[in-house]
């Protein structure tokens, strides 16, 4: 009785702070980068749904295989499933209602002005916009150290910089990562980065000869003629070492922390808010349970289990997996943007973390069991209609024990192959490729992920703590649970 009592008292509060959002929203006009992204989708989708009479929606979009950004509006935003709730309220008035409120910009975020070639439309955003949403980030672990630069470390400089040129703003919203963490242990909290600070603690980066030395590796890589796809593997082996020089595991949250370096350091007196989710995952309750576009996080290792080609992976069976619902960061994103809207006396600059380990832990050896018993009950229908049958997932609680096997189990025979291979004329030759693409590709992926399968940390949240905030965190648990089930 005490818990329904509790529950119907949380949701109350929580209706109560949903209007309150809403009045907040009517007439603001927001700028919303890397509006095509998973995340970024569903907080226009939200903005939407909460106050019809937002001003405008400004969403800076690329071009694409030779579509114009209305037609990637069109077709990886509004036609999307998310949009249902809101194509079904509004009926035959949907489309024009879009029109007149949601405006997609060519733009390029790894360019000065945001690559705004339009001077007309480039004022009128510089008079309009009052919130930046800074959403655009490539999430790739081994990314071209060129391109992780230029998106997540760069690109957030000049969207900073051109917010700050905005006449009316009054507030900026950064998307980053909880992992900027790297790989420390214990309790997480929500600290902000220093200018030139490393994980290492023994020395400095100076950020921006950091891109010196980046264009001066993609430079001589150009000049000695290297073909695309050699100077694609250096640039991600580069990556990678200059992350681990500097004690981050990899190029993605390297180039994040360095990202937030460059806001603290240079947003004046611009408010500054970052958010910092954890693996982000399907729809919990908005609009509509279960919605999500591909495979992301740890989806990609239960699908490969289910298809039988995953049966042993290095890792901790007690490693806590923080995984949180889309919409939960998207309620964090909104109400952080009414909290400091207009913060400027106090020239601050706020960092959330939205995760869930701290309060719902949810474990690897969880994981193994949940999928398991799935897919003996549901089992994956292969390309011949044949039922693939699946074993427990077998963990290597070390590292070089897992890459040992797959030297013995695997690269050994490969080796075999290659031998008979020439000795026949290259008649296995179509068949090595394969093996040894797939075989490379597992182990390297056993390594890009190491440091999350062990991950010993628990990210503490603040901001979930709050009334604020809350969701419905008694249920949580059990979603999370049955997430793995889907």
């Amino acid at each position: 009785m005490k818990e329904m009592i509790r529950e119907n008292d949380e949701c109350q509060n929580q209706d109560m702070e949903l209007d309150n959002v809403a009045k907040f929203l009517q007439g603001k006009t927001i700028l919303v980068t890397g509006a095509t992204g998973f995340l970024a989708k569903v907080f226009i989708e939200k903005i939407l749904r909460l106050q019809l009479n937002v001003n405008k929606l400004y969403l800076l979009l690329r071009t694409s295989n030779d579509k114009f950004v209305t037609q990637r509006l069109e077709d990886e935003i509004i036609s999307t499933e998310l949009f249902r709730i809101l194509r079904d309220k509004w009926g035959s008035k949907f489309d024009a209602l879009i029109s007149s409120k949601v405006i997609a910009v060519e733009g390029d975020i790894s360019s000065e002005n945001l690559g705004l070639e339009d001077s007309k439309r480039r004022e009128e955003m510089r008079k309009e916009i009052e919130i930046v949403v800074n959403s655009a980030a490539t999430t790739c672990f081994n990314e071209r150290y060129d391109v992780a630069l230029g998106i997540n470390t760069f690109g957030a400089f000049n969207v900073l910089n051109f917010g700050k040129k905005c006449d009316k703003i009054k507030l900026f919203l950064h998307i980053s990562t909880a992992y900027v963490c790297g790989e420390k242990t214990g309790i997480i909290l929500e600290k902000r980065f220093y200018m030139g600070e490393t994980l290492k603690g023994t020395h400095s980066i100076n950020i921006f000869e950091e891109k010196i030395t980046m264009e001066q590796q993609l430079a001589q890589l150009q000049y000695h003629g290297a073909p695309d796809k050699a100077i694609t593997s250096s640039m991600k082996e580069f990556g990678l070492e200059r992350a681990k020089l500097n004690g981050w595991p990899n190029t993605y949250v390297f180039t994040k922390a360095m990202g937030e370096m460059l806001l603290g350091q240079f947003k004046g007196d611009l408010p500054l808010v970052i958010i910092r989710p954890t693996a982000i995952a399907s729809t919990y309750k908005q609009p509509f349970p279960g919605w999500i576009e591909g495979v992301r996080t740890f989806d990609s290792f239960i699908v490969s289990y289910g298809k039988g080609k995953l049966t042993c992976f290095p890792a901790n069976p007690n490693t806590i997996i923080d995984v949180i619902p889309v919409d939960m960061v998207v309620n964090a994103m909104v109400v952080a943007v009414k909290v400091h809207y207009a913060e400027r006396q106090h020239a601050c600059e706020t960092i959330y973390h939205v995760s869930s380990s701290f309060r719902n832990p949810l474990t690897l050896s969880d994981i193994r069991n949940l999928s398991h018993c799935y897919f003996i009950k549901n089992p994956w229908i292969d390309a011949n209609g044949l039922r693939v049958k699946v074993g427990q997932l077998t963990f290597f609680s070390k590292a070089n024990r897992y890459l040992l096997l797959m030297q013995m189990k695997y690269v050994l025979p490969l080796k075999v192959l290659y031998l008979a291979n020439i000795l026949c004329c290259q008649r296995f030759k179509k068949k090595y490729k394969n093996l040894n693409r797939k075989i490379n590709f597992a182990i390297q992926l056993a390594k890009l992920y190491e440091p999350y399968t062990f991950f010993l940390g628990s990210i503490l949240n603040v901001l979930f703590q709050t009334a604020l905030m809350m969701e419905i965190w008694w249920n949580y648990k059990g979603w999370l649970k049955s997430k793995a089930l889907i």
